[in-house]
């Protein structure tokens, strides 16, 4: 029997946040797969419904279940997830160079989604089990450190460095958020700017060409800065209320690439404009408000750590792929959470959301001090 506190705690505002993403998200892509502009148009706006229906499933799975669960099989997961990145690239499907994904049938998995979550789980464990500090040093933190290199490492392989570079950020937010001390601060930023030559040198040919076209974009205008081109006229031909559902011709034209993926917002921002794409960001604002809101109401350290941890996650990705189609950050290959098509995406980002709801519920037991 459910617990009658649960029920009136369940958090109907950020329910109605995700259902409208959700129907924005269906009718937008409708729009971007519709002929002329792909024959396969219909079957990728099916998948996409198929893959909601999963994605809710798992939503209130996951509000179903107590959030301290996660708390227990932490470093389980986190392992599993390790092994799974592992796998991949040796048994994973090889898609235009990247070995990304597990086919099974006619599904395909993408076990870097399922690592985002792992990691946001078992920093948030380790966070809540250090002792109370006003800041934290290197020596306290390291092993959270090693915790999120040994992902991004594996993922950096596949190639995949836009998931690589959120789960940095997303990491390190969360990371200050909880307080480093200066002195560590200044070491581990000497630390990046040390091995940016070194990174650089290990990135794929197209990769290098993404940021130096983020820096030019006219440098080579019908090759790699193709795409960030035609996004920026799409959104630009948008205007103040849009060309209107169906009628965008950047679109149904082929001029705009990737538009079911990476540059969905393009293709929203076109037919909806200016005022459409301020709804649709502050659906993503208010998301993100109400996750901090969680974290702040929380019972517990891990609940705490836990709902600003996805909450970060959620909140880096949203604005590097809007950056992205805005030419504002280089390409790197980040879709639009709840709006991109792939399903490994909108299933673990709807399950990571049904544990914020999770945390809200449970919220009326007596609080654990956080700071």
């Amino acid at each position: 029997m459910i617990d009658r506190r649960l029920i009136k705690n369940f958090d109907w505002l950020l329910f109605l946040i995700v259902l409208t993403l959700a129907l924005i998200s269906i009718l937008n892509m409708y729009s971007a797969t519709q002929a002329p502009v792909s024959k396969f148009g219909m079957k990728i706006f099916k998948r996409h419904i198929c893959w909601y229906a999963i994605g809710f499933f798992m939503f209130f799975f996951m509000i179903l279940i107590d959030y301290n669960f996660f708390k227990k099989w932490a470093f389980h997961i986190y392992l599993l997830s390790i092994f799974l990145l592992a796998l991949v690239l040796v048994w994973g499907k090889i898609t235009s160079g990247s070995q990304r994904w597990f086919k099974i049938g006619f599904i395909s998995f993408q076990p870097s989604e399922f690592a985002k979550l792992s990691i946001a789980i078992i920093i948030s464990y380790l966070l809540s089990e250090m002792p109370v500090k006003r800041s934290y040093g290197i020596g306290d933190l390291w092993k959270i450190f090693l915790i999120i290199i040994i992902p991004c490492l594996l993922i950096l392989k596949e190639p995949d460095l836009g998931t690589a570079l959120i789960i940095l950020i997303s990491s390190g937010t969360v990371l200050l958020f909880t307080g480093i001390n200066k002195r560590s601060l200044l070491i581990i930023i000497s630390s990046i700017l040390i091995i940016i030559p070194a990174l650089w040198m290990n990135l794929k040919a197209y990769q290098k060409r993404r940021i130096i076209t983020y820096l030019n974009p006219n440098a080579d205008p019908l090759g790699a800065g193709y795409h960030i081109t035609q996004s920026k006229i799409a959104i630009g031909s948008g205007m103040i209320k849009g060309k209107g559902f169906l009628k965008g011709t950047q679109s149904k034209l082929h001029f705009l690439p990737e538009k079911h993926t990476d540059f969905i917002f393009s293709v929203f921002a076109e037919e909806n404009g200016f005022i459409g794409s301020m709804f649709l960001i502050s659906l993503y604002l208010a998301l993100v408000l109400r996750g901090f809101d969680t974290a702040k109401k929380a019972k517990d350290k891990f609940g705490a750590y836990l709902a600003i941890s996805i909450t970060f996650f959620i909140f880096w990705q949203v604005f590097v792929n809007i950056g992205m189609v805005a030419g504002i950050l280089p390409v790197v290959g980040t879709p639009l959470l709840f709006m991109s098509y792939g399903g490994s995406s909108l299933v673990f980002t709807m399950a990571s959301v049904g544990i914020l709801i999770s945390i809200r519920m449970r919220r009326y037991l007596l609080h654990e001090p956080i700071i």
